[in-house]
């Protein structure tokens, strides 16, 4: 499913127009810098939890070491955070089935 998809299910589902949907989507989901619900919790180190479906959050992953594989010499690869999501225990049940 796409987010054009997506949008048409919402405003069906919910009775709103899709330009309406459409903003719903954009508002929860948007990465672009102080846009989107979600990666802005995520920005500011905050979780974003919706119970039954999941969590968002963020990990650090330390700097190491690594290869650049073209040439085999050793690279400093920096520390960075990345986002996570973890599926909510209903969420893991039903696709289990």
């Amino acid at each position: 499913m796409n987010k054009t998809e997506l949008v048409k299910k919402l405003a069906k589902q919910t009775g709103l127009s899709q330009v309406k949907a459409a903003e719903v989507v954009d508002a929860l989901f948007d990465a672009r810098p102080k846009k989107g619900i979600i990666a802005t919790e995520l920005d500011a180190g905050r979780k974003v939890i919706v119970p039954g479906f999941g969590s968002f959050f963020t990990r650090r992953r330390k700097a190491r070491e690594g290869r650049n594989p073209a040439t085999g010499s050793t690279i400093k690869i920096p520390a960075r955070n990345y986002p996570v999501f973890k599926p909510g225990k209903t969420l893991k049940e039903r696709i289990e089935k």
